[in-house]
């Protein structure tokens, strides 16, 4: 028989805000559980906007990724459940603005949160396979600081959500550059699992023009999938729900649900290389 497949680290990051990463990161990680996987979202944005979307109350956050990362609480600890099925959110508050000095004088101050995933993977392997874990989505603030390096030094890959907009390529060769600095000096395992293209509007040249010229940089790491400009996809963190609770039917939902299979499949090529 053969063993149970690890559990995957995948981390949204783009130091641009507004590119749709906490959007995925909420309706990936739902697709993917709608789809059989038990996801877990850890959210180390102080905004706890992916929190927030999936309706976890700020009165509710008693502990979170905070007080993970300094070192007074296990990942295990601070995991709430959601409204969706097979899918656990560690939460996000206000004091990660602080972290970053807190953490400064610490020599392990970039591997804080891939030690607590290492431990929280051990506690794992007392639990019936059926309950395990298989992928953890990691939700970064839109900037490059202490955080997101947090997250690329504990994470098998990384998914960026890149806007259909002018200077996206400008963006994303940043990004490129530091996920290349993370492999070189922190976790030599590190690759771009694909970029997503968010808010496709095919009615608009710029945005046309925009996937071509990504799709001719970046060839085969851009997936198959464009998630397009769709106003339920807008409204649904306001009801704190993810699109595919808040309507399944719509084209958001299709396309995150598309991405999902998509995301599975190139993981098992990544196994079998």
């Amino acid at each position: 028989m053969s063993a149970a497949p690890a559990m995957r680290v995948l981390v949204l990051a783009n130091q641009k805000g507004g590119v749709g990463k906490t959007t995925t990161a909420i309706n990936l990680g739902t697709a993917l559980a709608a789809i059989g996987e038990r996801v877990l979202i850890i959210d180390i944005d102080p905004q706890g906007n992916a929190s927030t979307g999936l309706g976890i109350d700020r009165k509710s956050r008693r502990l979170s990724t905070y007080d993970v990362l300094i070192g007074e609480e296990t990942l295990s600890a601070v995991l709430l459940s959601t409204a969706v099925p097979r899918l656990t959110v560690a939460p996000s508050t206000l004091d990660l603005l602080g972290v970053e000095l807190e953490l400064a004088s610490r020599k392990d101050r970039a591997f804080r949160l891939k030690n607590a995933i290492r431990l929280f993977e051990q506690e794992q392997q007392s639990q019936p396979e059926s309950e395990r874990f298989t992928y953890v989505l990691v939700d970064c603030p839109p900037s490059l600081t202490l955080l997101t390096i947090n997250a690329m030094a504990a994470a098998d890959s990384v998914i960026v959500p890149l806007q259909c907009e002018f200077l996206a390529l400008e963006g994303l060769s940043q990004l490129l550059s530091t996920v290349e600095q993370v492999k070189k000096t922190l976790n030599e395992v590190l690759i771009i699992h694909g970029i997503i293209l968010t808010m496709f509007d095919p009615r608009n040249n710029l945005a046309s023009q925009v996937a071509a010229d990504v799709r001719g940089f970046m060839g085969d790491k851009v997936y198959d999938t464009v998630i397009p400009r769709n106003v339920r996809v807008s409204e649904a963190p306001s009801h704190g729900k993810p699109v595919l609770l808040y309507d399944l039917k719509c084209s958001g939902s299709q396309a995150y649900l598309k991405l999902a299979s998509e995301v599975i499949q190139r993981e098992r090529l990544f196994r079998a290389a």
